[in-house]
């Protein structure tokens, strides 16, 4: 944290080794600099988490479909956590597209911020009530995506602010 404010990294469906076999260069110079790492599952393996958390300051993570039973015992299904003021949630998956926000809002009623994963599709959108919805996509499977991708933001003054959606060059699998 500087100055109150806290960097944030944001990143889901890594799927290491399955495919890639690690997170791009890129990716892993922003885990140096957040003073946050959540990660919104389907890890794949274990040594990702191990290795996420000897380099992150602080990881945040959450049980994705894709992860077998060492990663079961180790996340949950649903993280929460306060972040200078910001109410943060983490799940892997929110079902359909259609509807969404209305009902993670419903599910989420004291979040500020909802970080998911599972589609592999970046999504950025507020919810009625004011819940913002954020999905990374993937850094290491695009799928129906021009490129792979991870979100950073910061938390200034309790708020969410400085959302950006990276899509490095190169990183195109």
């Amino acid at each position: 944290m500087h100055d109150g404010r806290v960097n944030l990294l944001l990143m889901a469906d890594t799927h290491v080794p399955r495919r890639a076999r690690d997170l791009p260069e890129q990716l892993w110079r922003a885990v140096d600099d957040a003073d946050v790492v959540v990660h919104a599952g389907d890890w794949v393996c274990v040594e990702l988490l191990d290795a996420l958390l000897a380099r992150s300051a602080r990881l945040i993570g959450v049980v994705g479909n894709n992860d077998r039973p060492a990663l079961s015992a180790r996340l949950p299904e649903v993280a929460t956590a306060e972040l200078a003021g910001l109410r943060l949630a983490v799940v892997h998956e929110t079902g359909s597209a259609r509807d969404r926000e209305q009902r993670c809002a419903a599910r989420f009623p004291d979040t500020d911020v909802l970080v998911f994963g599972h589609s592999h599709i970046p999504w950025d959108t507020v919810a009625p009530t004011g819940l913002r919805l954020l999905n990374p996509g993937s850094p290491t499977d695009r799928r129906r995506q021009p490129t792979c991708s991870w979100m950073t933001a910061e938390i200034i003054g309790g708020r969410l602010d400085r959302v950006q959606l990276h899509r490095p060059p190169g990183v195109t699998r």
